[in-house]
């Protein structure tokens, strides 16, 4: 129980860039407006990403003497806690902020990963549904949606649509003019910010707001072929082709042929339905049609994970796509008026210039401790490419041009013969363990990232497999190796 009922006690987990100081300041600003004292204190850290701060308010009606108030939040002692991302609400629970008779909780329903699940090998991102049904049932009121999403909409940022939520929750005994007149009198990103405010107030008045973001839904986005005649008239072709496959599998496969399609041409889509029917058919041998083609489904993704690597040749195509630059002027609220400079840090070693040459020139440099370390001293320093002038841009630019090469290329040839091997390996253990033989497929989403990141997962694959392969003829096998 409060045992200072004037003092109003609220918390405000945010991470690094999210605008909490911002936010912090508001709160005071609206709380003196409308005759209070408040205090503002704030507790820095770097317990997740880039640094998660604890801003703590504490307001009271001005009764002519100055009132104590405390620099820091106490367990069971918080009126309203702001969590600015999902899992900062969580890090509230845990230490015991949120009481059922006293707390209302207002969080974003969205996530911005932590490094402990950033690092994990495969998908480490933590479930959000605990945290929610905590948070549900520790709090008095529980107010959650995503108001990020709310804020890239609007062209703001997050501590708009988190002043809106606190508004729209009337936890404060403030008027919503109040509120708006604090965003007008800050001068900055006026019309986006109570544009942001506004849904978010009209969301948290809802009497049960949409947990958005805290499911997968699917999503059927239209798309348009673009290009020559001859290319679409066969990427229809494929298409048909995809409609032959089984129910369960063709939205997988669909997706897996517009990445495929995105990363080389249509003629890699056809490679890539040759390698997926040689795997249905297989499936539909041993009983997959009694699992819903779970073999085929899993195959559908990753062989076009596979496929589709993280190549020199890559990097340089989506840093020089007009997409990228649009995105980032959006994200940035860059006007048309402003000039946008950009600076591309990138670390190549001889293993990256080894993967674009041909095949045989590539083996023999790398088969040359000679050769090898004297293109390693050659080409392994850091370097800043400024992909906003013709300089710059083009030096990437002519690199993505030599995707139409790409088949001939070493990285090519050792992509193609790792997939090979792994597949081999799955229709060997198909016919004694399905379960088995479709985590081995799954095994491929250890691999990631690019250059030292890429070799590390590849090799933690190679131990997972490894171990998959001794595991054939154990019971639970398919289980044990989902645990690795």
């Amino acid at each position: 129980m409060n045992s200072t009922p004037d003092i109003i006690k609220l918390a405000v987990f945010a991470v690094g860039g999210q605008g909490g100081g911002v936010l912090c300041n508001w709160i005071v600003n609206v709380a003196e407006r409308n005759g209070y004292r408040a205090q503002a204190t704030s507790i820095a850290g770097v317990a997740q990403r880039t640094g998660a701060t604890i801003y703590y308010v504490e307001m009271a009606p001005d009764h002519g003497r100055t009132p104590v108030f405390a620099l820091a939040p106490s367990a069971g002692d918080v009126d309203i806690l702001v969590a600015a991302e999902m899992m900062e609400s969580g890090r509230a629970l845990i230490r015991g902020l949120v009481t059922p008779d006293r707390t209302i909780l207002i969080t974003s329903t969205h996530r911005m990963l932590a490094m402990s699940e950033k690092t994990v090998p495969g998908d480490g991102t933590a479930d959000s549904l605990p945290v929610i049904e905590q948070g549900q049932a520790r709090s008095k009121r529980y107010i959650a949606f995503d108001m990020e999403q709310i804020a890239v909409t609007s062209g703001s940022v997050i501590s708009a649509s988190l002043f809106g939520a606190l508004a729209g929750s009337a936890a404060l005994p403030f008027s919503r003019e109040s509120f708006e007149e604090t965003i007008r009198a800050a001068g900055r990103g006026v019309a986006t910010s109570l544009k942001a405010f506004e849904v978010a107030f009209s969301t948290a008045r809802e009497a049960q707001p949409k947990l958005e973001g805290t499911t997968e839904k699917e999503q059927t986005r239209q798309y348009t072929v673009q290009g020559p005649v001859l290319q679409r008239r066969n990427w229809q072709q494929l298409m048909a082709r995809c409609a032959e496959l089984p129910s369960a599998v063709q939205p997988m496969a669909l997706a897996g042929c517009k990445s495929v399609a995105d990363f080389q041409d249509v003629d890699y889509v056809i490679e890539y339905l040759e390698q997926l029917e040689a795997m249905v058919h297989e499936d539909g041998l041993h009983g997959g049609a009694a699992r819903d083609y779970g073999l085929s489904v899993a195959a559908a993704k990753y062989i076009a994970n596979a496929m589709v690597y993280d190549d020199v040749i890559r990097v340089a195509d989506l840093k020089t796509r007009a997409t990228r630059f649009s995105r980032i002027r959006n994200e940035f609220s860059v006007g048309d008026d402003s000039v946008l400079q950009l600076t591309e840090f990138l670390h190549p070693g001889a293993q990256e210039v080894c993967a674009m040459f041909p095949v045989r020139l590539g083996r023999l440099v790398e088969r040359s401790p000679r050769l090898f370390n004297w293109l390693d001293r050659m080409i392994n320093r850091g370097r800043r490419i400024r992909t906003d002038k013709v300089i710059g841009f083009m030096q990437l630019y002519l690199i993505a041009g030599l995707r139409r090469w790409r088949r001939r290329l070493l990285r090519h040839a050792v992509e193609q013969q790792h997939m090979q091997t792994w597949l081999g390996s799955v229709l060997q253990t198909l016919p004694g363990d399905y379960d088995l033989a479709v985590e081995m497929l799954r095994c491929r989403r250890l691999v990631k990232g690019y250059s030292d990141t890429h070799a590390r997962t590849l090799s933690k694959f190679d131990r997972v497999m490894a171990a998959a392969i001794d595991l054939r003829d154990s019971a639970n096998a398919a289980d044990w190796v989902r645990r690795l």
